[in-house]
């Protein structure tokens, strides 16, 4: 029996023992080595040679991926790993490090239990790891560190032992101050990475060694050794004492949970359901036989299956052949295979219980974030997945060839589908289809897969998605329905600063307020009593109040003024753009009795009129989209990296300086970032690490505000001013 084999037969047994499975993923900044790292675990798990660990990058299997060098899809792999006495089955998910993809990172931390932070030796902490280490803790994920490229800090910077030591307590610290402020309450001690209990590990994934001090005290080996290794370019030993394969596998099963212990404090953070229930129980105790549960995480195509869907079972057994219900869009579907992910194929099997991440064949129609369960049993769906960053920058898409315009929309919901921090806009009266995405190489690589499905596209340059809102207040306005019997009447304001930055940070969720509870948190967060009281809506980080009291059949509208106001911020009056951080607050109102009458062929624009009225009353303003630019070059090339970043309206936020390195952080408009990428490199002779992070919106100076209202009305074949308040009022 070959090696491939006994090994799908081995994962095909571990699979039904939750105690012997560890769910973890790898996560970290970008060109910090996780890709390489994995082909380490892979190597050690016979699954590729030895040899070409480090440079086969087995996972980034997309052909895009090897032309870049760079992670674009999470990739999934199941590989059975032994440890002292027993046997355990890993299933490794390794995410993108750009910030271009981090939705996929949000996505993988719904699917794992523990993470591996790899962090950068020589760079540090950087943005990105931040914001990976950020969402896995956000998904209640248990962190361990990897830091790696120690060899460089040796040869390259050379450092000393002492001084190895110190730059590794340093990132340490850092890391553990992010656990202790997001880490769940009870779990804080045992969350933070500790040297000496073995959850931080030191090594290159490109040399293939590691350590950390389990292995230190079984092989003797001390930090002074390393430094002798790597000095005397003998690290092929010491990858033969310290095989980072073993180190690190042994961290993940010793320091990172199984699905029997996780759940337990995973699911009621997930999901908001009876855990008292049936369900709610089997999902605690991963029970194979309880009702099935399972969170959609991924979609992928596969041009023999057909549409993939990848997720974790978190209660209960999946089973080829058998019905299952769509929670969220009240589909039903038959599973065709189901099975557990080997690299770039897939082992099918004839069922996969809790605990386990599934391949699903024939889940037509899924998409990220679903739930599943058995048709007969509508359980509670799970908490929605919440993307950090949201895209910034859109391209207008057209057929080369008419004939292929049908295709191309299909093709435009396929991509939608396979990556849902895409947005796509597809007019069907104008022809119109928009792509958004996080950044120029997002939408590079989705254009790229559009060409690649058979439908040859021609793209706009990109353009930037801008964002509405007002500087003052105005009201109360009168909203009049067409047929004048019916009046709101409203007032207008930016919304409180604190406030904005909750929605910002999603400490508050949005969507219709259900009851009364909710009123404390809107006052923990600025918000008067009164006001906290009587939110109706909270949408597109904006607030619908209503401040009416005792008005007859108020109620019976509230749905229609709820839609009227939401469609209004979808497409605000000054270009078109959606509004965001205001709060209107519905004073008084006059409703006609008749409900026929008050239909929404009244309703609706009536409520619209009045928000784009009040709007356009409020010293309307643009806002937009920036990017935090981090910058690490020489000391020599300073000069020309500050101005590269000044000439593009960036505004410089932290200079610091480490041996010959700068290190300069900035704040830069995203409609100045393009062709960044070139110009930086030839101003710094290639001599430069550079990296992005999204920094919300902030308002278009006001030098600017007109020309850039003009040309976006122009692109969308309006009128070149916005219409002022009577128009919406009259």
């Amino acid at each position: 029996m070959s090696r491939r084999t006994k090994m799908i037969n081995k994962i095909k047994e571990l699979m039904y023992q939750p105690k012997n499975i560890r769910n973890i993923g790898i996560v970290a900044h970008i060109d910090h080595g996780k890709t390489t790292l994995s082909d380490n675990l892979l190597a050690g798990a016979g699954m590729i040679s030895t040899e070409l660990a480090g440079d086969q990058r087995f996972l980034d299997f997309d052909e895009q991926e090897q032309a870049r060098g760079i992670t674009i899809d999470a990739a999934n792999v199941s590989m059975v790993h032994k440890y002292k006495e027993g046997e355990y089955l890993i299933n490794l998910i390794d995410t993108p490090g750009h910030v271009d993809f981090g939705g996929d990172v949000t996505r993988a931390m719904r699917a794992v239990d523990g993470a591996v932070v790899v962090i950068c030796a020589v760079e540090g902490i950087m943005p990105q790891t931040e914001t990976v280490l950020r969402q896995a803790l956000k998904e209640n994920v248990k962190p361990v560190l990897f830091i790696n490229k120690v060899d460089r800090l040796i040869n390259e910077l050379k450092l000393d032992d002492t001084e190895l030591q110190q730059r590794f307590i340093k990132i340490i610290a850092s890391a553990n101050k992010i656990i202790r402020s997001m880490a769940p309450e009870e779990l804080k001690a045992d969350w933070l990475a500790k040297v000496e209990d073995g959850s931080v590990a030191f090594g290159s994934a490109y040399h293939n060694w590691a350590i950390n001090v389990p292995i230190m005290k079984q092989t003797g080996i001390t930090f002074k050794n390393i430094y002798e290794y790597c000095k005397d370019e003998n690290q092929k030993e010491l990858a033969q004492k310290a095989p980072i394969t073993e180190v690190l596998l042994d961290m993940v099963i010793e320091h990172l949970p199984s699905p029997d212990v996780s759940q337990r404090y995973r699911v009621p953070a997930i999901w908001n359901g009876d855990i008292e229930s049936e369900e709610g129980q089997g999902m605690l105790n991963t029970s194979p036989d309880s009702p099935l549960a399972v969170m959609v995480t991924n979609i992928s195509i596969d041009k023999h299956a057909g549409e993939i869907a990848t997720g974790r079972v978190y209660g209960g057994t999946i089973e080829k052949g058998t019905e299952i219900y769509f929670v969220g869009s009240h589909g039903k579907a038959r599973t065709q295979q189901v099975g557990v992910y080997f690299g770039p194929e897939r082992i099918n099997t004839d069922k996969v219980p809790a605990g386990n991440i599934v391949a699903i064949t024939g889940a037509r129609n899924a998409v990220a974030g679903e739930t599943i369960s058995d048709p007969g049993r509508k359980i509670k769906a799970f908490e929605g997945l919440e993307h950090i960053s949201e895209p910034v920058v859109t391209v207008a898409v057209e057929a080369k060839n008419t004939k292929d315009l049908p295709k191309l929309i299909e093709v435009l919901r396929q991509v939608g589908k396979e990556d849902p921090t895409v947005r796509i806009q597809i007019n069907e009266e104008t022809g119109e289809h928009l792509i958004a995405g996080m950044g120029e190489l997002h939408l590079e690589i989705i254009t790229y897969r559009i060409n690649e499905k058979g439908v040859e596209i021609e793209t706009s340059p990109p353009i930037v998605v801008y964002r509405e809102t007002i500087a003052g207040k105005a009201g109360p306005v009168e909203g009049k329905s067409p047929n004048k019997h019916n009046r709101f009447y409203i007032e207008i304001e930016p919304l409180e600063d604190t406030m904005f930055q909750a929605l910002q940070d999603k400490k508050i969720k949005e969507g219709k307020v259900k009851g009364k509870e909710e009123a404390a948190t809107f006052m923990e967060y600025g918000l008067e009593k009164d006001e906290a009281r009587r939110v109706w809506d909270v949408y597109e980080r904006s607030l619908f109040i209503n401040m009416t009291r005792g008005i007859q059949h108020l109620d019976e509208i509230k749905e229609l003024l709820l839609e009227g106001f939401e469609s209004a911020l979808d497409d605000g009056p000054i270009a078109r753009e959606r509004v965001m951080g205001i709060k209107i607050k519905l004073m008084d109102a006059k409703i006609h009795e008749d409900a026929v009458h008050r239909g929404p062929a009244q309703v609706l624009p009536a409520i619209r009129k009045a928000v784009y009225g009040a709007i356009m009353s409020a010293q309307p303003t643009l806002l937009e989209p920036l990017q935090k630019v981090f910058i690490n070059t020489p000391q020599d090339y300073m000069g020309s990296a500050t101005r590269e970043v000044q000439n593009r309206r960036g505004q410089i936020a932290d200079m610091q300086q480490e041996g010959d390195m700068m290190t300069l952080e900035s704040k830069v408009p995203v409609a100045e970032m393009f062709g960044f990428a070139g110009d930086i490199r030839s101003a710094t002779e290639g001599r430069c690490l550079w990296s992005t992070e999204s920094a919300g919106f902030e308002r278009l100076p006001g030098e600017l505000q007109r020309q850039i209202i003009k040309q976006i009305r122009d692109r969308k074949g309006l009128s070149p001013e916005p219409y002022g308040p009577d128009h919406y009022l009259g």
